[in-house]
């Protein structure tokens, strides 16, 4: 049983019952479930995940009101509750995990990772906000909620970025890509630089999954699962796993010669499929192999005068 299962099944049997109980007059407005930070919130929590700030746990969601009458007497009833479940120990917090579960009012509780109590309206708001947060504020499962009140808010994050965002930074990607893997990689080859050329490398897979997140209007989870999590992507994530798994294999054969199979070829090969998603979608009209020259052409797209006159060289988006 993986974290989030485990925390459900802890919720529902243990959690529920004692809010019937002792708040009958809330339950029907209380959400629950686990939502933030931490492996089990992405579904990739493993044995060596349950060393810290892992176990049985859940959120439970108020609004203003009713955390402002129940909010401290909620707290109390949770920690009379069993901490162990199903022959689980209790949940062990890090110095730096703790607050991760408990009773939080809904504006509050996404405040802690936008920046802001109420989903964003405004293109300022929205660039002001680091995609990773975006990613934690959206994780996890939502076990019920009667009000709707923390669903609407999560929804209208799931919806993803404006349109205008999400080509800007599509453009910028374009081009870092271009830059880090096509351009500077195979040169710091020649150069027997093996650090830059490991640099470049990182630089140019992190670009890469994270146009393949833009591509699927899916936010890029935390640098540690963003390349476990592109399995599944409908559009080229599971190609683009692999391909970058490809890639790290490669890593340590000293200085490499620019034949198939190597890092040279399989970042072409990664660039080739983003190129041929950016023309199925009609956001290039560039035949170039070169992903450089397709970034101008997705900023034609943008709508906003402000962001289309930017630095296409620039993600000003804060991820």
């Amino acid at each position: 049983m993986n974290g989030l299962e485990l925390c459900e099944r802890y919720f529902i049997e243990v959690g529920l019952p004692m809010l019937a109980a002792t708040f009958p007059s809330h339950v029907d407005r209380i959400a629950a479930g686990l939502v933030g930070e931490g492996s089990e919130c992405l579904g990739f929590d493993d044995e060596l995940s349950r060393d810290h700030d892992w176990g049985p746990s859940f959120c439970l969601w108020l609004s203003r009101d009713d955390h402002l009458e129940i909010g401290p007497a909620l707290r109390d009833e949770i920690n009379r509750l069993p901490r162990d479940f199903e022959g689980t120990p209790a949940r062990s917090e890090s110095a730096w995990g703790s607050g991760r579960t408990g009773v939080f009012e809904v504006g509050s509780f996404y405040r802690r990772f936008i920046g802001l109590d109420h989903p964003p309206t405004s293109l300022r708001e929205w660039r002001a906000i680091p995609e990773g947060n975006l990613a934690v504020a959206t994780s996890g499962k939502i076990f019920r909620d009667p009000s709707g009140e923390f669903t609407d808010f999560r929804e209208r994050l799931l919806a993803f970025y404006p349109e205008d965002i999400r080509l800007k930074k599509i453009a910028a990607r374009c081009m870092s890509m271009a830059q880090a893997g096509q351009y500077n990689y195979p040169r710091c080859i020649h150069r027997g630089e093996a650090v830059a050329a490991e640099y470049a490398k990182s630089q140019f897979a992190a670009d890469a999954i994270s146009m393949v997140f833009l591509l699927n209007r899916c936010y890029r989870p935390f640098y540690k699962w963003m390349h476990r999590a592109l399995k599944g992507l409908p559009l080229l994530g599971d190609v683009t796993h692999e391909l970058c798994t490809r890639l790290f294999a490669t890593s340590g054969q000293g200085v490499e010669k620019l034949d198939s199979g190597t890092g040279c070829d399989l970042i072409e090969q990664i660039c080739h499929c983003v190129i041929g998603q950016l023309r199925r979608e009609r956001l290039s009209s560039s035949h170039s192999d070169f992903l450089l020259d397709h970034g101008p052409q997705v900023l034609l797209r943008v709508e906003d005068p402000d962001l289309r006159s930017s630095n296409v060289w620039v993600d000003q988006t804060s991820g």
